[in-house]
């Protein structure tokens, strides 16, 4: 029989991942921003990090592009120490940050150009990733007007464009789309759905709907800890093995919904109406109950959990707090 190198095994498993940390922690004083996180991302795969506001997102992005050094613990990508091998990192990542970095009085290949020489490389290889990356963002027949002049949306791709003309391995996108209005945001949806599989994504976003129809898996981070950890999916069944029904409805007293809650297990008010959870939930039952107490029912439906449920429930905030 073969005998198996449990080394060389090791060694494989390690190899699958892009990002790894190990008890990654950063504090700033007495405040603990990110608190002992353990993460293991795999190669191609799309990973968003979901938080409210101070959660410690972008702070752990920041020791993972080696750009905060971290207090206790450790993480590398591609397999570098982000502490040891600060070079070897930097070399293999892209980053398009929070706050877009770009000169608004250069063109878009101008500003392309100025991030290539930055990465050492040549001017035929910079032109050539250039007018692709133009190219990908839909950016080509703007390429030489100044970006001062672009949409929000056409700066945020320009931005991403810019953390991709090294061609990297681990591409970190922190808030891609925040502030845009929804046409814009769907096609950076669009741009960015074009990089999964061929990049390694970190993207940290404060639309859940996003992270929803994007990520391959998600990850929750509160008070600098990682509290749920999955598919979308996983996380809404981890989260919710109850029905859901939602009804909007006219004349919903207060005595009406005490009365819905000595029958199920949660009951919340929501705009022009109630949300109510149980294990087993009869949609006839609950229609006839508020009837029999002269309520008006507008619309009433059971559904199915979402992310925002799934966020709430978990941290108690609302994801834009």
């Amino acid at each position: 029989m073969e005998k198996i190198d449990e080394s060389a095994k090791i060694s494989n498993e390690k190899n699958n991942f892009a990002i790894q940390t190990f008890g990654i922690t950063k504090k700033f004083g007495n405040l603990t921003a990110v608190d002992g996180v353990d993460l293991s991302i795999k190669k191609g795969e799309l990973f968003a990090l979901l938080g409210p506001n101070g959660a410690g997102k972008t702070t752990t992005i920041k020791m993972l592009c080696c750009l905060l050094r971290p207090t206790a613990g450790s993480a590398t990508v591609m397999g570098h120490d982000v502490q040891k091998e600060t070079l070897a990192v930097k070399k293999v990542i892209g980053m398009s940050p929070q706050e877009t970095a770009i000169a608004g009085r250069l063109n878009a290949w101008e500003n392309l150009a100025l991030m290539g020489g930055i990465y050492g490389l040549g001017k035929e290889e910079t032109r050539e990733r250039s007018d692709e990356l133009l190219k990908l963002m839909g950016l080509t027949k703007r390429a030489k007007d100044q970006v001062r002049k672009f949409s929000g949306g056409m700066q945020r791709r320009l931005s991403i464009a810019m953390a991709l003309i090294s061609d990297p391995q681990v591409l970190f996108l922190d808030e891609p789309t925040l502030g845009l209005d929804p046409q814009a945001r769907k096609s950076m949806w669009e741009q960015i759905e074009d990089l999964k599989g061929k990049k390694t994504i970190l993207l940290t976003t404060h639309y859940l709907e996003e992270a929803d129809a994007l990520a391959d898996r998600i990850g929750i981070i509160d008070g600098g800890k990682i509290i749920a950890l999955g598919t979308s999916q996983e996380l809404k069944d981890s989260v919710y093995d109850m029905q859901v029904m939602e009804v909007k409805a006219k004349n919903l007293t207060s005595d009406v919904v005490e009365g819905l809650k000595k029958m199920y297990s949660e009951v919340r008010s929501i705009e022009n109406g109630v949300e109510i959870m149980n294990k087993e939930l009869s949609f006839d039952n609950v229609v006839d109950y508020l009837r029999s107490e002269g309520v008006s029912i507008y619309s009433a439906s059971l559904k199915q959990p979402t992310l925002d449920d799934v966020f709430l429930k978990l941290t108690g905030k609302e994801l834009r707090e």
